[in-house]
């Protein structure tokens, strides 16, 4: 979640983000050295990392809605058509406030014109959280349709962990007080941006972590061999076979439908 700009307070993922944006080594950071976050300007002092368990809670999931599509296109790009230029970027974290590489971000929305894409992919697209845990989003601002206030729809799952489904949301909208599906927790930092918008938002998963360095969790390796299952866990490395096709895994996952071999290049090999 990120929550800092309503409250005025600096939570110690907050400050992991903004040292991670600057380039610094996560763990020195974590060791409580000083590091500005985005809500520092001027001469302000630092502030130093606060304790984890404050407020970092897991971001809440949401319901799918009736217009998620699997087998998105892999890219981080989905300026599809006419509207205000979007970009939406922040981190992926697990509960001990530690970015994770290689969550998989499933992005989908609305046009300008409140409608979803039902028989393509237009604004529907997925990639990967970057070393450091960072992801960023080109779209745009998503139009309004009854009974909705404005919002994004993803689907965020870490290496072998399961799937979290929600929404994020704009601030100061008028139909969030009507929404009654709206979360004031799952509400984005924007910021108007030459001629178009920026927005933040930090994930933060069930992924237990230790104190020590980033890790990702460790997968359920599935058995070697065998024909692609939907709900079956693997490690990268495994093989599996598809339409007669033998593929090997180059990230760990959970399968589900929509993901077969041919469909993620990003996660399945021919070979």
């Amino acid at each position: 979640m990120d929550s800092e700009t309503s409250t005025g307070h600096v939570t110690r993922k907050a400050v992991l983000r903004a040292a991670l944006a600057a380039g610094m080594a996560a763990p020195a950071v974590l060791m409580g050295v000083p590091a500005l976050a985005r809500t520092l300007t001027g001469d302000e002092a630092p502030a130093l990392t606060p304790a984890c368990d404050d407020g970092d809670d897991p971001t809440p999931p949401q319901t799918e809605g009736p217009y998620f599509k699997p087998a998105s296109p892999l890219r981080s790009a989905m300026q599809d058509g006419p509207g205000t230029r979007l970009t939406v970027s922040g981190y992926v974290f697990g509960r001990a406030c530690r970015p994770i590489s290689g969550v998989l971000l499933d992005f989908w929305q609305a046009d300008v014109n409140g409608a979803y894409d039902n028989t393509g992919y237009r604004f529907r697209g997925h990639q990967f959280t970057a070393a450091d845990g960072s992801f960023r989003l080109t779209t745009i601002v998503p139009g309004l349709y009854p009974g909705r206030t404005r919002h994004l729809h993803v689907k965020v799952q870490a290496p072998g962990r399961p799937v979290l489904t929600t929404q994020l949301y704009f601030p100061n909208e008028p139909r969030n007080t009507t929404d009654t599906i709206f979360d004031p927790r799952l509400l984005m930092t924007v910021r108007d941006a030459g001629g178009g918008r920026e927005a933040a938002f930090d994930f933060v998963l069930d992924v237990p972590q230790d104190p020590g360095p980033t890790s990702t969790a460790t997968a359920t390796t599935a058995p070697p061999g065998g024909t692609w299952t939907a709900g079956r866990t693997y490690a990268a490395g495994d093989r599996v076979t598809y339409g007669g096709l033998g593929y090997a895994c180059l990230q760990a996952h959970t399968a589900q439908a929509g993901w077969e071999p041919p469909n993620v290049p990003a996660l399945w090999r021919v070979g």
